[in-house]
């Protein structure tokens, strides 16, 4: 008698191990891909940390493009108005010299 007791329990009891290993299952076949979604969709969150981090580099370009700009301005208006700031850039990028000077060029040892 002990013996079908048992038998009759022990059934019961795979048949609940089952049922909760289906809801595991079922849970993990729908939860697995959406998961999935959500962390690597095109608007998941890796996609987002990536975009977060391509705005930030963008923004800093803009920002020293922005201090470019500044300052070629600032140097546009100096060469305009100022005759120091005009003969300076005329010597330094084209070398242009006064009448009367002489220029001398030193070669560097390498």
């Amino acid at each position: 008698m002990e013996n079908l007791y048992y038998r009759t329990f022990r059934k019961r009891f795979n048949r609940l191990r089952l049922f909760r290993n289906k809801r595991i299952l079922i849970a993990t076949l729908i939860g697995l891909p959406l998961f999935t979604y959500v962390l690597f969709g095109s608007h998941g969150i890796v996609q987002r940390i990536r975009l977060e981090r391509q705005k930030e580099e963008l923004q800093s370009l803009i920002r020293a493009a922005e201090e470019e700009n500044l300052r070629l301005q600032a140097e546009a208006k100096a060469l305009e108005s100022d005759m120091r700031a005009l003969e300076r850039v005329a010597r330094e990028k084209y070398g242009m010299v006064r009448e009367g000077e002489t220029v001398y060029k030193v070669r560097r040892n390498e």
